[in-house]
């Protein structure tokens, strides 16, 4: 799955356990401008440096998985919960100020 929108929020990375790491990250999302969508991904183990290559504002692209879960408490009762998993990360509309290397070159292609 996938989704676009702007980075909102970078959180640290956070040691769960001794061989599990996480990352979060929030993006501002939303179809109509009024109603706001703040929805938060999770980067895990390599894939939490991910995040060092960009900077709340950015306009991103996010690819995930979506993972949910039982968990039973001591006493019973029966949760579930859902995780949003980011797997890989692009920036969209970078290069869009900038202009081309060949913008005030003459196009030397043969086609």
């Amino acid at each position: 799955m996938q989704i676009a929108g702007k980075i909102y929020k970078i959180f640290d990375e956070q040691q769960v356990s001794d061989t599990f790491k996480k990352r979060q990250f929030v993006i501002d999302y939303s179809e109509n401008q009024m109603y706001r969508e703040y929805i938060i991904f999770d980067f895990v183990q390599d894939k939490c440096d991910i995040l060092d290559a960009f900077k709340v504002g950015d306009d991103v692209e996010v690819f995930f998985n979506i993972r949910g879960r039982e968990w039973q408490s001591s006493d019973g009762n029966i949760k579930y919960f859902n995780t949003l998993q980011a797997w890989r990360m692009t920036k969209i509309n970078a290069d869009i100020d900038s202009p081309s290397k060949n913008s005030t070159e003459e196009d030397d292609l043969p086609f």
